[in-house]
């Protein structure tokens, strides 16, 4: 796996202890992936820089998964990364494309549940000048907390046809009284309460660090009772064992302080997940935090960044405790690889959240503010230059250097 000359970030107390020269491991990923890898390490690098004046640096070290770790290893993720990535804590990647027949459902999939990363977390924010199909994308700053490890995300499920689905199906009919169709595929949806409470309990604490007043519990537990609508129970439980003295519910907001949020306290409330796609559409302004369960946070968080320019501006991260890997949100796009041609603004603005969570956060708004004027002054990837007027058409590495030039 190679070596890097610097420190290990180390987690005590529960914080991170980290030194100004971390060791950080990377995974450069498949398709388009090292082309965008190159483009944001150079804006991490120098972000860095020139926020600390060269006192710290990131001592990057390079471990394999998808098609390089095969090409080199004969396996698409070896034990030897996922041992780095736990011991390293803090951790970035490109996208990776699971093979057809690869003994993996999804090599994603796969590293969030080897490392218990058992937060999705996605924020969402308009930067101006992007094009965008929604009349005020500003108006979206909202940040998703999707459970990353249960739900029918977790892989539970057994073919039609098979003995194991005959087995599940003859169970439940014969002993639990259901009527399941003998030609069915059958999956299971797990929800755990302690699982819920981990993602509720991180999600209320971002909401107090970052200064969110309002978190939003989003489920369909109208329909599915013991899953989804136990989510929504266990998330206000944990609110109301956990953070009493600064969480006040939306009946106790009317109730009580006459519909008017006192600045000293955050608003939990719920949502039915098809009444919440329509909230972010027509009161995006009102929500700030969510709090998701699997499947649901997957289709609200792209539906989200369709309104603030897509998945090639979106960072995000998959956080356990004390493990973090921040990554590409997008796929590999293979038919571009190696054309250095795509937004590399995914993984750029996922370093930025990476240093944010290291606590560098002044090279971290460094990121975010030169990327914004990038886009403002029309210098963009052919994502967004197709959509703009009077645009200049950049390559991957092009655009990754405007946004170096424009660091301050």
């Amino acid at each position: 796996m190679g070596s890097a000359n610097g420190t290990r970030i180390i987690f005590k107390d529960g914080k991170l202890i980290v030194p100004d020269d971390p060791i950080i491991p990377f995974i450069g990923g498949d398709g388009v992936g090292p082309d965008i890898w190159r483009a944001a390490k150079a804006v991490i690098d120098a972000a860095v820089g020139k926020a600390y004046q060269g006192l710290r640096q990131i001592k990057w070290l390079e471990v394999y998964a998808g098609s390089r770790a095969y090409s080199l290893f004969n396996t698409y993720l070896p034990e030897d990364t996922i041992d780095a990535l736990r011991y390293y804590i803090v951790s970035i990647k490109g996208p990776l494309t699971t093979p057809v027949g690869g003994g993996f459902r999804s090599l994603n999939v796969t590293l969030r549940q080897r490392l218990d990363l058992f937060a999705c977390i996605r924020p969402v924010r308009y930067y101006r000048g992007i094009p965008s199909p929604v009349k005020k994308p500003e108006l979206v700053d909202i940040t998703v907390f999707r459970e990353n490890t249960e739900d029918v995300y977790a892989g539970i499920e057994w073919p039609q046809g098979s003995d194991d689905v005959g087995k599940v199906i003859k169970f439940l009919n014969d002993e639990m009284g259901t009527n399941i169709k003998v030609d069915s595929g059958i999956g299971i949806k797990p929800i755990s309460k302690s699982s819920t409470k981990r993602l509720v309990r991180m999600a209320m604490e971002y909401a107090i660090k970052n200064s969110k007043n309002t978190l939003t519990l989003v489920h369909k537990g109208n329909i599915m009772k013991f899953t989804e609508g136990a989510f929504r129970d266990w998330g206000y439980e944990l609110v109301k064992d956990e953070f009493r003295d600064i969480a006040i519910t939306e009946h106790e907001l009317i109730e009580k302080f006459d519909s008017k949020l006192p600045e000293d306290k955050i608003l939990v409330n719920d949502r039915i997940a098809d009444s919440m796609f329509q909230q972010i559409l027509l009161r995006p302004s009102e929500y700030k935090v969510l709090a998701v369960p699997n499947l649901i946070g997957d289709f609200i968080s792209d539906a989200l960044v369709a309104q603030v320019g897509g998945l090639g501006i979106a960072p995000g991260a998959n956080i356990g405790i004390p493990t973090a890997v921040f990554e590409a949100t997008h796929g590999t796009a293979p038919k571009y690889a190696g054309q250095d041609k795509v937004n590399p603004g995914s993984l750029i603005l996922s370093g930025a959240m990476m240093l944010d969570y290291i606590g560098w956060d002044r090279a971290a708004d460094m990121i975010r503010h030169g990327l914004e004027k990038a886009i403002m002054d029309k210098l963009v990837t052919y994502d967004l230059e197709r959509q703009m007027e009077s645009a200049t058409l950049l390559s991957c590495s092009e655009f990754g250097q405007a946004i170096v030039d424009r660091l301050e």
